[in-house]
C-alpha cells in the first residue's frame, strides 16, 4: 500500500488515461500502417512500432499497479507539529544558511524542480517525526549536511 495526495493520484489517472486513450491507439495505427508495406522481416517501421507498443503496455501496467495500491490521504486528519507525509517543510541549511522548502510526498509524486521530495529519500527520512526547531544532520552525497526546521505545513 502506498499513501499519496489527491493530487498526485489525480495526475497518475490522467497520465494513464492518456496513455490509454491517445498514445497507445496512435502506435496501433503505426503497426496497422507498417504492416501494410509489406515484409515484416526486414520492415524498421513495423519493428519499431512494436517496441514502442510494447514499452507503452509497461508504462500502463506500472501506472495501474500503482493505483491499484494507492491510497488517498485525508488532508483533514494530518497534523502539522511533526514532518509526516504531506508536510512542507521549510528549513535552514546550517552550513550555508541557505533557506529551502520541500513537501514530503511518495515516491511518484517527487519531483525536485516542484520542491517535492521522496518520502524514501534521505533528507525526507531525517525529517520525519520531527518538529520545528529541532536540528537533523542528512548525509548526501557531498557528505553530511545539517538542516534546522523552520516551520512545517500542509
Amino acid at each position: 500500500m502506498e499513501y499519496m495526495s489527491q493530487e498526485g493520484y489525480d495526475k497518475i489517472v490522467a497520465e494513464l488515461r492518456q496513455l490509454e486513450s491517445v498514445e497507445l491507439p496512435q502506435v496501433r495505427e503505426a503497426i496497422a500502417e507498417a504492416r501494410d508495406k509489406g515484409d515484416l522481416s526486414e520492415n524498421f517501421e513495423y519493428h519499431a512500432a512494436k517496441r514502442e507498443q510494447s514499452r507503452l503496455l509497461g508504462r500502463i501496467r506500472f501506472k495501474q499497479r500503482i493505483l491499484e495500491h494507492a491510497r488517498v490521504i485525508d488532508m483533514s486528519l494530518l497534523g502539522s507539529d511533526k514532518v509526516g507525509l504531506l508536510s512542507k517543510v521549510e528549513m535552514t541549511n546550517l552550513r550555508n544558511s541557505a533557506r529551502m522548502t520541500y513537501t514530503v510526498v511518495s515516491p511518484h509524486e517527487a519531483n525536485l524542480l516542484e520542491g517535492k521530495i521522496s518520502i524514501k529519500s534521505p533528507v525526507a527520512q531525517a525529517l520525519l517525526g520531527k518538529k520545528v526547531g529541532d536540528e537533523v544532520e542528512v548525509r548526501v552525497p557531498i557528505g553530511v549536511q545539517k538542516f534546522r526546521i523552520e516551520s512545517i505545513t500542509l
